[in-house]
């Protein structure tokens, strides 16, 4: 029996993931609109500071490589819901911490236990009948994007109010409903593989060198985030300092342009199913370099930045969801495998964007941030430009 046909395409459940991904997705950014904060609390400098991001990041790729291939082989119902619960125990750490190197070592285990979207968002694409898979998968992505949103928005006014450990508290809280939620919610799907957990992580270097489209999209996603987290970590130093002199709470206002994204993303994503992929990610670079120019250009005008983001943003989830649309096109049964190598470049180098911002922030402000921007877009302008491994690859997954 085919998986379509066990559990049938639905809306409300492809809801029911939306909406999860918007709640478990924030614990990646809730640090961000409070970097400024966390600094003056613990006395720590731009470059010390950014390892909150920077090691939420890592955590984040290291929980991917190491759980996400677990839903392969195991129930991903009952593995999504001991993570939430995990993650809510994790969040509640950062709450309470009591140091910044406690707070940094923290940061690290909440990111490898906040990957619950990257088992949802392979899971409505298995549910998906591959016509649709662009538009599901978009739709996943809305709830998820939201999430960054409504988290940066939420810790940045919550964390002027009533300081910055506020939201972790209300996250933790969030997280356990999640998981009583999903308990009951999700399908129960049997395993689509039957190895071992050693076989399963030796197949993630298997899958890299079977599938050049796997490769390409991977280094192309770490570029990309790379520069979307570069921007956001940098973003409250340079609103915290004049002309601007702004808070936390408009560090977090300025998440609202994530709404492009999230407004954007069944558009990608149905266009990505009726075009080509590669035009799209084609779009996305040019999108890209626009924003970082005129970030670069009009850094004293609140505007302006303001476009810059908006742009910023929607340049890189019209790359994001035109990568995964891509990758899924791969052979249903190694799905979490495929984004698990996907989504450790992706976070690696949103580790990686986030420590050089912050580098370059130090060594040439505001100008050398953009300029790593630049520099990352070009490096996945010259991957594309690779050739044409990505289109025989998908090719192969589809036969």
């Amino acid at each position: 029996m085919t998986l379509e046909k066990a559990v049938p395409f639905s809306r409300n459940l492809v809801l029911l993931m939306s909406i999860a991904c918007l709640i478990s997705i924030g614990s990646l950014y809730y640090n961000q609109p409070l970097l400024v904060l966390m600094r003056q609390t613990f006395q720590v400098s731009v470059v010390q500071v950014s390892a909150v991001p920077t090691c939420t990041q890592f955590g984040y790729a290291l929980g991917m490589l190491l759980l996400i291939p677990l839903g392969d082989r195991a129930n991903r119902r009952q593995l999504i819901v001991i993570l939430s619960l995990l993650n809510a125990i994790a969040l509640l750490l950062i709450a309470f911490s009591p140091s910044f190197q406690w707070l940094v070592v923290m940061s690290f285990i909440n990111g490898m236990t906040a990957v619950v979207p990257q088992l949802l968002v392979p899971f409505a694409a298995q549910l998906a009948i591959p016509t649709a898979r662009g538009k599901v998968v978009g739709l996943v992505m809305c709830g998820l994007l939201a999430g960054i949103v409504v988290g940066r928005l939420a810790s940045g006014w919550v964390g002027a109010v009533w300081g910055w450990r506020t939201p972790f508290w209300l996250a933790a809280i969030a997280m356990v409903g999640l998981a009583a939620i999903l308990s009951r919610g999700l399908p129960a799907i049997a395993a689509t593989v039957q190895l071992s957990y050693a076989a399963l992580m030796r197949s993630l270097v298997g899958l890299l060198l079977t599938y050049p489209l796997l490769r390409q999209t991977a280094l192309m996603g770490g570029l990309f985030f790379s520069v979307y987290c570069g921007f956001w970590t940098t973003l409250p130093f340079l609103l915290a300092d004049p002309p601007f002199n702004l808070g936390s709470q408009v560090v977090g206002t300025m998440g609202l342009v994530g709404i492009t994204g999230v407004v954007a993303a069944p558009l990608v994503g149905r266009l990505a199913d009726r075009r080509s992929q590669r035009l799209t990610l084609i779009g996305a670079m040019i999108i890209l370099v626009l924003a970082l120019v005129i970030l670069w250009q009009f850094q004293q005008g609140l505007i302006a930045i303001v476009i810059g983001a908006l742009l910023l943003d929607l340049g890189i989830q019209t790359g994001q969801i035109s990568n995964q649309t891509r990758i899924y096109t791969l052979p249903v049964a190694v799905h979490n495998r495929i984004t698990t190598v996907y989504m450790v470049s992706y976070f690696l180098g949103g580790s990686l964007g986030s420590w050089l911002a912050a580098t370059a922030w130090n060594g040439a402000g505001w100008q050398g941030v953009c300029g790593v921007g630049l520099g990352a877009v070009a490096i996945a302008g010259m991957v594309l430009g690779k050739g044409e491994a990505g289109g025989r690859n998908r090719r192969e997954g589809e036969e």
